[in-house]
């Protein structure tokens, strides 16, 4: 029974989106604020059926009831309860049903912000939120139903795909998932703006927080994601440009850059329709994501290859949307007024130029990722584009938006001074360049540019620091003046100080893997293996019986420059319901690097070992968690609560006649 009221919920959460699509559509065209209302109450009703059909698919795995195709190809008895939970998401069908849950909770939250938005955005905005959950919702109901039944039921589940069962995947799709469905709430104002031809800075003030959330949780995904196939996949890296990665990446860089227009927009009423055009562009790359991990054209340990009518109905929901709103763009961004002046040197134009780097990097991307596809496609050719063509091209794009972005902070609105802001600069680009060529002069092999990159992100940290101090200490005398400035300083303040410098955190993390060592070996009981400053001896291998496979475990004694530390573990695993290996990776942390150890095949009485140093390496993840933090901050700001737009158009609004 629950499943059936489970099923009967995602229908009528069908019926209740086309409502929340057309019935406020209808409303604005009549000026009729009634009708334009119901999109809220529509919003909100959507949100508890999805809730709904989504909690009884959950029951069905906790349950272990297999006579739910889902629940059977996707989980096992045996599974810890973690794992029969998290299965839910592991898989095309319930990982389609949390996405929806996600859109529809995003339009619960607008239907909530009643005293946050214009009545015509906000109805706009829950009109397109509506067209969207609908296309998902028909496309869940029609090619990928959760519920589907099997009769007689089986006995025993498939079990999760192994590499999956990892408490890395009960974070990293949810983080993911409202990260790009977050974009499609930017995406709705973009298009209600356009249908409603007002776009303002009340509209990008309206905007920005759903925006800075979505970009928030993007980065954090992204990273857990990262993290994830480090440690699980026993391969010793952290970023592939595998063409997953890659979807996932695209709409960052897009929303990181439509993040900055916003702020011009805000500040100068300026790049309006540019705004528009990447808040378009930004979640219809979410939305190519989505057709890449789902269509099947591509097999990968992050997607979920699937029959080719799937893909083709979401080809159609792409070219529906992204086709759609294009269109719209092209008939309504030519009315738009243009906005305010600002000066070639200004902070505003720090910014415009932040963008352009920013939208090559994500076009670099783009082509690098569907052009070995389309030729698949077209000519039935197989190429491999990877870190070389990535690095030839992605890389000399962003090295020059992250030189200037120190001096571009310091700039002023409207109009700069930058050999001013060079001069405020100057002792954080002295202290970072000390910094690498004492790196040069000290290290011993790796890249020549690795210095000069550590360099870079220590500019990147030294530039926020040294920009935050500067705002407090001016016009300040004394530690108690000083104090008080800071805490007067606006959150957003803060916020971007922090962001820059996880950025740079992360460079620094990212330039030092290359001084990271590596050895692989076939080792005996007692004997050792060295890879740069960690040594490991193999003590012993014994069989060990977890719930639902069996793991050969190799203990380890580990030593760091003839330091002798604590005991290490790597083990090989094999599921007993596929059969299939997995590699447990053992890791140790020392400040922030690790020794980092991997198991193979057994080699005649041997044991294929692989032992990896990787000096610094947790700071590309702490990078991306400040980064995070600084959006967080940022969004606490007082300036950006959600309740800002309604006051600002009352205070707007002309004072009625006497």
């Amino acid at each position: 029974m629950i499943v059936e009221i489970g099923h009967y919920a995602l229908a009528l959460a069908l019926g209740v989106s086309i409502i929340q699509a057309l019935v406020p559509l209808w409303g604005l065209s009549r000026h009729d604020r009634a009708l334009a209302s119901v999109g809220a109450s529509a919003a909100l009703v959507s949100f508890a059926l999805v809730a709904l059909s989504f909690a009884a698919l959950v029951a069905s795995y906790a349950r272990s009831d297999f006579s739910v195709a889902n629940v059977y190809a996707n989980s096992h008895s045996a599974q810890p309860l973690i794992y029969k939970l998290t299965s839910v998401w592991g898989n095309h069908e319930g990982s389609l049903l949390l996405w929806v849950l996600i859109l529809t909770l995003f339009g619960a939250l607008v239907a909530l912000s009643r005293n946050s938005l214009p009545p015509r955005l906000r109805a706009g905005a829950l009109a397109t939120q509506g067209l969207v959950a609908t296309a998902f919702l028909a496309f869940t109901l029609l090619t990928s139903n959760p519920f589907q039944r099997l009769s007689p039921a089986p006995a025993e589940g498939q079990d999760l795909n192994p590499i999956l069962q990892d408490l890395g995947l009960a974070i990293h799709p949810p983080l993911l998932y409202i990260g790009y469905v977050g974009f499609s709430m930017t995406y709705a104002f973009a298009v209600a703006a356009l249908i409603d031809g007002r776009i303002d800075a009340m509209w990008a003030r309206a905007v920005r927080p759903w925006t800075l959330l979505a970009w928030i949780f993007l980065t954090l995904g992204i990273a857990m994601g990262s993290y994830w196939a480090y440690y699980e996949l026993g391969w010793g890296g952290w970023w592939f440009w595998d063409p997953v990665e890659n979807a996932s990446f695209m709409p960052w860089l897009a929303g990181t850059a439509l993040l900055h227009s916003i702020v011009v927009m805000e500040k100068r009423d300026a790049l309006k329709v540019w705004t528009i055009l990447l808040a378009i562009l930004t979640f219809s790359l979410s939305l190519l994501g989505t057709f890449i991990v789902r269509s099947g054209v591509l097999t990968s340990v992050h997607s979920f290859a699937s029959d080719p009518a799937r893909g083709l109905f979401i080809l159609l929901i792409l070219m529906a949307f992204v086709g759609g709103s294009l269109a719209l763009f092209a008939w309504r961004a030519p009315l738009l007024r243009q906005g305010g002046l600002f000066a070639p040197v200004s902070r505003e134009s720090a910014l415009v130029v932040n963008n352009v780097f920013l939208a090559t990097a994500c076009a670099t991307v783009f082509i690098g990722t569907l052009y070995p596809l389309a030729l698949e496609m077209v000519t039935g050719d197989k190429i491999s584009v990877g870190a070389p063509f990535f690095d030839a091209t992605f890389v000399p794009i962003m090295v020059p938006l992250l030189l200037i972005l120190p001096i571009g902070q310091s700039l002023a609105w409207k109009r700069g001074d930058l050999l001013g802001a060079a001069q405020r600069n100057a002792v954080a680009f002295g202290l970072a360049l000390l910094a690498a060529l004492a790196l040069i002069a000290f290290t011993r092999g790796g890249p020549v540019l690795a210095p000069l990159a550590v360099g870079l992100g220590l500019f990147l940290v030294l530039g926020a620091g040294f920009d935050l101090g500067e705002r407090i200490a001016a016009r300040a005398s004394g530690w108690p003046a000083m104090f008080s400035r800071a805490k007067g300083l606006p959150r957003s303040a803060w916020g971007t100080a922090f962001a820059h410098a996880g950025v740079g955190l992360s460079i620094i993390g990212i330039a030092a893997s290359a001084w990271s060592s590596e050895a692989i070996g076939t080792l005996k009981p007692g004997e050792k293996l060295t890879a740069g400053r960690y040594t490991i001896v193999l003590e012993s291998v014994s069989l060990r019986n977890g719930p639902n496979f069996r793991a050969d475990v190799a203990r380890f004694q580990l030593f760091a420059d003839g330091r002798e530390l604590a005991p290490l573990e790597a083990s090989k695993r094999v599921y007993t319901a596929r059969a299939m290996p997995t590699t447990e990776a053992g890791i140790r942390t020392q400040w922030l690097s690790q020794a980092y150890v991997s198991l193979g095949e057994a080699q005649g009485d041997g044991l294929a070992v692989r032992l990896y140093d990787k000096p610094m390496i947790l700071l590309i993840w702490i990078g991306s968690l400040v980064m995070a933090f600084g959006g967080a901050l940022s969004l606490t700001d007082r300036r950006f609560r959600l309740a800002a737009p309604r006051r600002a158009a009352a205070m707007a609004a002309p004072a009625p006649a006497e």
